[in-house]
């Protein structure tokens, strides 16, 4: 998985890029089952507002592409390395859900295929009274 860092308002230091790094590229884990390239976006940031409460000092942000839909989380906190585990354990559960979704979809496809290749209960029957008919001819 490729991520893609952009801070506001902070500086984007070694220790942060590495921890950001880390704990969004333990989700890779949830996606290896999807084909292709997949690109998390994250936003790390303070908000430029003044009349931001305090208890709201910093945000993250993360987007996941995913095929067929997205996956985005966002948290605000105090404190920014709790604020991004908070968003990593949301997009975790998020990721679980999506596949357990796609998984459920290829069953529902592949039952729906082998309903299509049975035979009909008349194509059986005719086979089993042929099979009486052999039996009381004698052949």
């Amino acid at each position: 998985m490729k991520i893609n860092i952009k801070t506001t308002n902070i500086e984007l230091v070694p220790q942060l890029r590495q921890y950001i790094e880390e704990k969004i590229g333990e989700l890779d884990k949830f996606i290896q089952h999807i084909d292709g390239s997949v690109e998390a976006w994250v936003e790390a940031g303070k908000p430029s507002f003044r009349h931001r409460k305090r208890e709201d000092a910093f945000y993250v942000e993360v987007n996941i592409r995913l095929p067929g839909q997205g996956v985005r989380s966002e948290a605000k906190g105090s404190d920014l390395y709790l604020t991004i585990n908070q968003v990593k354990d949301e997009l975790q559960r998020l990721l679980k859900r999506y596949k357990g979704k796609r998984e459920a979809k290829l069953k529902k496809g592949v039952r729906i295929f082998k309903k299509m290749m049975r035979l009909s209960p008349l194509a059986r029957f005719k086979r089993r009274e042929k099979g009486k008919r052999e039996k009381q001819e004698g052949i």
